[in-house]
């Protein structure tokens, strides 16, 4: 049974760092392809972040220059460091696992597998 169980998530001020994470199982960690979406109180859900099985991100202009993603293949963890921290960063955080239907844009990938999400809140 696979099972994706995102952490971390908070409420932080603007300006703060975060580092979120999702512990997997269930599959074969290594050979899968991740990714971090969020989704916000009446906004549509947003891929922000993609890693490869051979650990190449990928970042949607929004985040880039302050989120890192990464994965520790030796854990089956997947995490997402968060800094400068604005507003508009407040949503829910959902780790995915394992391409379903491959995409020409990586932000349009669509996955496997899905967490429940981890609420980060950031205020002003």
């Amino acid at each position: 049974q696979v099972q994706l169980v995102e952490s971390g998530g908070a409420s932080v001020q603007a300006g703060g760092s975060l580092k979120v994470s999702c512990a997997a199982s269930g599959f074969t960690f290594n050979t899968c392809e991740l990714g971090w979406y969020r989704q916000a109180p009446g906004e549509e859900r947003e891929l922000v972040s993609f890693i490869t099985r051979h650990g190449k991100p990928d970042y949607a202009e929004s985040v880039k220059g302050r989120f890192t993603i990464s994965r520790d293949n030796a854990r089956n963890t997947l995490y997402l460091q968060m800094n400068s921290l604005k507003t508009e960063d407040t949503a829910v955080y959902y780790c995915a696992a394992c391409i379903a239907v491959l995409s020409s844009d990586w932000q349009k990938h669509t996955f496997r597998h899905r967490g429940q999400g981890t609420q980060v809140t950031v205020s002003s």
